[in-house]
C-alpha cells in the first residue's frame, strides 16, 4: 500500500447504509477507530461524523456503543423521505452504500431494496452534493467459475445467478447509469462470502454444524470459494473512497486466494478444538454433487413462483467454484489484505464465545 496514503476523507460526514448488519457495524466501528492491522488506515480523523441509516426495528445499541460521534437516522431505503433526511444538513459528503438484502422473505424484495432502494440512496445523494458514494455489490452478478482454476476479474461478463444475482447486476447497472446523469462519483465493490465478528446466527450455525459434525461437503470439496474477512472488506471500502482514480470502477475484494470447502472446515474444526476447547465430532456430512444440483433446480423453481427458501439455495451453491482474482483491487487502490482464513476464523470463534453464541 503506498506509504503517501493518508486517511482523509475530505469530509467530516460520512455516511453509511445496512450500518446495524454484520459488515455495517464492524465497518462503522473501522471508520471510528480505524485499520489496527493497516497502518495507513489506523487512525481516521477525529472528527469525522458517522451517520447511519438504520431500518425501524432493528437495534442500534451496537452502533451506538462505538462512539458519540455516530448519529443514527431511521429509515428504508426504499422510502425516498427517508434518502432525504440521512443526507440534510451534509455537503460533500462520502457514502458508503452497504444496505442490501441476501436472503428476503419473497423475491420481489431483492428488486425493491437491491435495485430501486440503491437507486433512492444515490439519487439523493446527488441531490445533497455528496462527493462520492461507494456501492457494496457481490459475487453473484458474475455468477459461477466454469472450473477450479478460473477466476473473475474486473472484466468478467455478467451471468448472474438467480435473482440475487440479478438484482445485484441490475443495481451495478443503475448505478453507473446514475453516474452518467449525476455528479456524484460512484466505487463499485464486489465482495464474496465474508466472515467475522457480529456475525448473524446463520454464519454461528455453520460452525456449530462443522463442530457437531453436520457440515455439509458436496461432492469431493475441493470446490474453491473467494471470502472475505471483514477487516479486508473494510480496507477495500475504505480505499475505494480515498483513491481519486476509483471513479466509475468495479472492484473484487477479497482474501489473498480462495480456499477449499475443505480447507474452511478443517480450519474452523481444527480451532475450535485447539484453542477453544470446543468438543468437536471429526464428521461430514457427505452428499454427491449432484445433491446441489437438484437443490439449484428446486430454487428455481421456487423463486419463479416468488417465494425464496434460504436452506435450499445454500446447498445450491456448496459444490459451485466461485472465485475472483484481487489483482485489478491490488494494483489501483494499493489493496492488501492482512488477514487470512485461519486468523479470519480464530477471530470469529472468539467473537462468538465471548457473546455466547457458542
Amino acid at each position: 500500500m503506498p506509504k503517501e496514503l493518508a486517511l482523509d476523507f475530505q469530509t467530516r460526514d460520512l455516511i453509511v447504509t445496512g450500518a446495524a448488519g454484520w459488515l455495517g457495524v464492524r465497518f462503522v466501528d473501522t471508520l471510528i477507530h480505524g485499520l489496527p492491522d493497516v497502518p495507513e488506515l489506523a487512525s481516521p480523523p477525529p472528527d469525522a461524523r458517522v451517520r447511519c441509516l438504520v431500518l425501524p426495528g432493528d437495534d442500534p445499541s451496537a452502533l451506538r456503543r462505538l462512539s458519540d460521534r455516530i448519529d443514527i437516522v431511521e429509515g428504508d431505503v426504499r422510502d425516498p423521505a427517508a434518502c432525504a433526511r440521512l443526507f440534510e444538513g451534509t455537503h460533500g459528503s462520502v457514502l458508503f452504500h452497504i444496505a442490501g438484502i441476501i436472503h428476503p422473505r419473497r423475491v420481489d424484495e431483492f428488486y425493491e431494496i437491491n435495485v430501486d432502494g440503491t437507486r433512492r440512496v444515490l439519487e439523493a445523494a446527488n441531490a445533497a452534493g455528496a462527493r462520492r458514494a461507494v456501492v457494496m455489490s457481490s459475487n453473484s452478478p458474475c455468477g459461477t467459475n466454469p472450473n477450479r482454476t478460473d477466476r473473475f476479474d474486473e472484466n468478467s461478463p455478467y451471468h448472474p445467478y438467480m435473482n440475487y444475482g440479478r438484482s445485484k447486476m441490475l443495481m451495478e447497472i443503475a448505478v453507473r447509469e446514475l453516474r452518467r446523469s449525476g455528479s456524484v462519483e460512484t466505487v463499485l465493490i464486489r465482495g464474496p462470502w465474508f466472515y467475522g465478528p457480529y456475525q448473524p446466527p446463520r454464519q454461528t450455525l455453520f460452525l456449530k454444524m462443522i463442530r457437531d459434525g453436520k457440515a455439509p461437503i458436496v461432492g469431493d470439496g475441493n470446490n474453491v470459494r473467494s471470502m472475505a474477512y471483514l477487516d479486508n472488506l473494510c480496507q477495500g471500502l475504505m480505499l475505494a473512497a480515498l483513491r481519486p482514480g476509483a471513479d466509475r470502477n468495479v472492484y473484487w475484494i477479497a482474501d489473498e486466494r480462495p480456499y477449499t470447502m475443505n480447507e474452511v472446515v478443517d480450519t474452523v474444526e481444527r480451532l475450535l478444538e485447539t484453542e477453544f476447547d470446543q468438543k468437536v465430532a471429526h464428521k461430514r456430512l457427505r452428499l454427491p454433487g449432484i445433491a446441489s444440483d437438484v437443490a439449484q433446480l428446486v430454487d428455481a423453481g421456487i423463486q419463479s413462483l416468488g417465494a425464496y427458501h434460504q436452506k435450499i439455495h445454500v446447498l445450491s451453491e456448496m459444490n459451485k467454484n466461485i472465485a475472483c482474482s484481487i489483482d485489478g483491487a491490488r494494483a489501483a487502490l494499493g489493496y492488501a489484505p492482512t488477514v487470512a482464513l485461519e486468523e479470519g476464523m480464530r477471530r470469529s470463534i472468539r467473537w462468538c464465545i465471548e457473546n455466547r453464541q457458542l
